[in-house]
C-alpha cells in the first residue's frame, strides 16, 4: 500500500474497484463531456482574436495579448494539474479537506508572482530582455497581465471543483460549466467590442477574466452535492490518509511538467521575435496555435477519462483503441480544413484577419496536422501512468519536448527559416519525442 493510500496498478478510481469490459460508447459517454469543455475553452480564444481584428491596430493587439496570455498561462501552470490530481485523490473527507488546503496555498503563491510581474522590474526583465519583445508589443501586453491578476487563482479553484466531479462521475457538469465560461468571456468580448473604447489587449484580458470566474463560481456551486457526498465518507479499512507531503509529491512532477509545457509558448514567442518580421510572426501565431488547439482538445480530454476508466488489464484494450481513434479523427478533420478553402474561409471570414497575416497562418497549421494525434497519445500514455500513481516520468518526457522544441527552433532561427512554419515543426518534433519517450515509460512501469 503506498503512502496516498492507493496501490500502483490500475484501478477505476470512480469505483474503487476493477472495472468490467468496456464498451466504447461507454467511454464515449464518459469522455464527450470532458472533451465539449475543451473544444469550448479553445474556441474562447478564437473568438476574442477575431473581436480585437475588428478593433484599431489589430496585429498589435493580437501579438500583444499572445504575449499577456502566454505568461498568464505560464503563471497558472501548478495549478493546471490539479483536475487530474484530484480526479484521482479526492475519494474522501479527509483527502478532500487536503486536497482544498493545497489548493488555497497554490492559488496564493500563484496571485503573488502575477502582482511580481505585473508591478515590478520584473516585467521588463523577463519580456523585454529574456524573450526579447520589440517595445511596442510589450507596452501593450502590461495591462493585459494586470488585468488578469486571479486568472490563475480563478482556475485553480475551478479545476480542484472540476476534478472531484470527475472522479465521482458527474462529467456533464464540467462541460455545462465551460458553456457558462464561453458565454461569459465571449459576451464580454462582444459588448465591449461593440462600445470600442478600450484597447484590444484590455477587452481580451477583461473577457478572459469574467469567463474564468463565472466557471469557477458555477464548479463550486454544481460541486456541492458531490462534495457533501465526498465529505460525509470516511478513509477505508486498509487505505492509509492523504498527507500534504505526499499530495505534493503526487503533484509536483505534474506541475513540473506543466510548467515545461507552457513554457514551450514563451519560448516560441522569444524565437519568432527573432525572425524575419517578427511583428507579424508574433500576430500570426497565436491564430495559427489557436486553430490547432481546437482540433488537440479532444485529445487534451483523454488523460482524466483514462485515470477514472482504467479499471484492470480487460480495460486497458478498449481504452487506449478509444484514444488512438479520436487522435486519427483529430487529425484527419484538421487536414480537411488545412487544405482546403474553408482554411481561408475561417481565417478572412470567422476569424476576420487580414489576407496577409492568413497567408502566414496557413503553412503553420499544415504543418502541425501531426499535433492532434500525438496529444491524444499522450493523453493515452499520461492517464494510464497517473492511473498507477506514476508521474515522474512525465516530466521527464516533458523536459525532453521542451530541449527538443528549444533546439529546433534555434536551429531554424539560425537558418532563417520562417518564423511561423518553424514553430509548426517544432512544435511536432518536440511533441513526437515526447510520445516516444512516455511510450517506453509506460511499458517499463506495467
Amino acid at each position: 500500500m503506498s503512502e496516498i493510500g492507493l496501490t500502483t496498478s490500475e484501478t477505476n478510481v470512480a469505483t474503487g474497484a476493477a472495472s468490467p469490459a468496456l464498451s466504447q460508447w461507454r467511454i464515449a459517454a464518459f469522455w464527450l463531456p470532458l472533451a465539449a469543455s475543451w473544444l469550448l475553452m479553445t474556441l474562447e480564444g478564437p473568438f476574442v482574436n477575431g473581436t480585437m481584428a475588428r478593433l484599431s491596430d489589430p496585429a498589435l493587439m493580437i501579438a500583444a495579448f499572445g504575449i499577456t496570455l502566454s505568461l498568464s498561462i505560464t503563471i497558472e501552470s501548478p495549478v493546471i494539474m490539479l483536475l487530474a490530481t484530484a480526479t484521482a485523490l479526492a475519494r474522501d473527507r479527509q483527502s478532500y479537506l487536503k486536497i482544498r488546503r493545497f489548493t488555497i496555498d497554490l492559488m496564493v503563491l500563484t496571485t503573488a508572482l502575477t502582482a511580481l510581474i505585473g508591478w515590478t522590474p520584473l516585467y521588463d526583465i523577463v519580456v523585454r530582455q529574456a524573450m526579447g519583445i520589440p517595445t511596442a508589443i510589450a507596452d501593450a501586453a502590461l495591462p493585459g497581465l494586470r488585468i488578469m491578476l486571479l486568472w490563475s487563482a480563478a482556475i485553480a479553484w475551478r479545476r480542484f471543483k472540476q476534478g472531484v466531479m470527475i472522479r465521482h462521475n458527474a462529467t456533464r457538469l464540467v462541460g455545462y460549466g465551460t458553456i457558462v465560461r464561453l458565454v461569459g468571456s465571449a459576451g464580454t468580448a462582444a459588448a465591449l467590442g461593440l462600445w470600442g473604447k478600450l484597447p484590444g489587449v484590455w477587452l481580451g484580458a477583461c473577457a478572459l477574466m469574467v469567463g474564468v470566474i463565472a466557471e469557477a463560481v458555477f464548479a463550486h456551486f454544481a460541486a456541492a452535492p458531490v462534495v457533501a457526498r465526498v465529505t460525509s465518507s470516511a478513509v477505508r479499512m486498509g487505505e492509509v490518509e492523504l498527507t500534504y507531503n505526499a499530495l505534493v509529491r503526487y503533484h509536483a512532477p505534474l506541475a513540473a511538467t506543466t510548467l515545461l509545457l507552457l513554457l514551450g509558448q514563451p519560448i516560441v514567442g522569444a524565437a519568432l521575435a527573432r525572425t524575419a518580421q517578427p511583428e507579424l510572426a508574433l500576430a500570426a501565431w497565436p491564430v495559427t496555435y489557436g486553430l490547432v488547439l481546437i482540433f488537440r482538445s479532444p485529445g487534451a480530454a483523454l488523460p482524466e477519462a483514462v485515470i477514472a476508466l482504467l479499471g484492470g488489464k480487460d480495460t486497458v484494450r478498449p481504452v487506449r483503441r478509444f484514444g488512438l481513434m479520436v487522435g486519427l479523427i483529430s487529425s484527419g478533420l484538421l487536414a480537411i480544413l488545412a487544405f482546403t478553402p474553408l482554411a481561408n474561409f475561417y481565417l478572412t471570414r470567422l476569424i476576420g484577419i487580414t489576407p496577409d497575416l492568413a497567408r502566414i497562418v496557413a503553412p503553420g497549421v499544415q504543418l502541425s496536422l501531426l499535433i492532434p494525434w500525438l496529444m491524444a497519445v499522450q493523453g493515452w500514455q499520461r492517464g494510464r501512468l497517473m492511473n498507477r500513481k506514476v508521474t515522474a516520468p512525465i516530466t521527464v518526457a516533458m523536459g525532453l519536448n521542451l530541449a527538443t522544441m528549444a533546439g529546433v527552433l534555434a536551429l531554424g532561427v539560425a537558418l532563417r527559416f520562417p518564423g511561423v512554419p518553424l514553430a509548426g515543426i517544432a512544435l511536432t518534433a518536440a511533441m513526437g519525442v515526447e510520445s516516444l519517450v512516455l511510450f517506453f515509460r509506460a511499458r517499463g512501469s506495467s
